[in-house]
């Protein structure tokens, strides 16, 4: 089993990039399309998570309801209800834990501050890659290693 400690160290970035609660809708989508993320954690001025900001949310609670991403903080439109886990959780836990919720991202949290942040898409990735070692495994095995 992949623990999000394995698939946080295969990650390019280990980066976790965020906002404060008073910054403005534009200025967090300023740094989505700069960085090419979908999604930013809201974090209070000590480091602790008071939301996560989305792709999802910005369609939802802003463009929908006509608000002004110039002039909201992100504090109007974040998620407040932020699921997150720890190194020592499994990918498979994490795609449960996303799936149930309906998520697509994760903080991931050590003695009580974020580490990292992983991604359905980092899940999906990183079970791609197993999936792949193990037919590798499974075809050297069946050729008895000889492989053309």
């Amino acid at each position: 089993m992949t623990t999000v400690a394995e698939v946080l160290k295969s990650k390019p970035a280990a980066q976790v990039f965020s906002v404060a609660p008073a910054d403005t809708i534009l200025s967090a989508l300023k740094l989505m399309a700069d960085k090419g993320i979908g999604a930013l954690l809201v974090l209070d001025a000590k480091g602790a998570i008071e939301g996560i900001f989305s792709e999802r949310d910005y369609a939802r609670k802003v463009v929908l309801l006509g608000r002004s991403s110039g002039d909201t903080p992100i504090s109007e439109v974040m998620t407040r209800a932020v699921r997150f886990v720890h190194l020592d959780h499994s990918t498979e836990e994490c795609m449960a834990l996303m799936t149930n919720n309906r998520i697509r991202h994760l903080p991931v949290v050590a003695n009580g501050k974020v580490v990292g942040l992983v991604s359905i898409g980092d899940l999906v990735k990183n079970i791609m890659s197993h999936q792949q070692f193990l037919i590798e495994q499974m075809e050297q095995y069946i050729t008895g290693g000889a492989m053309t």
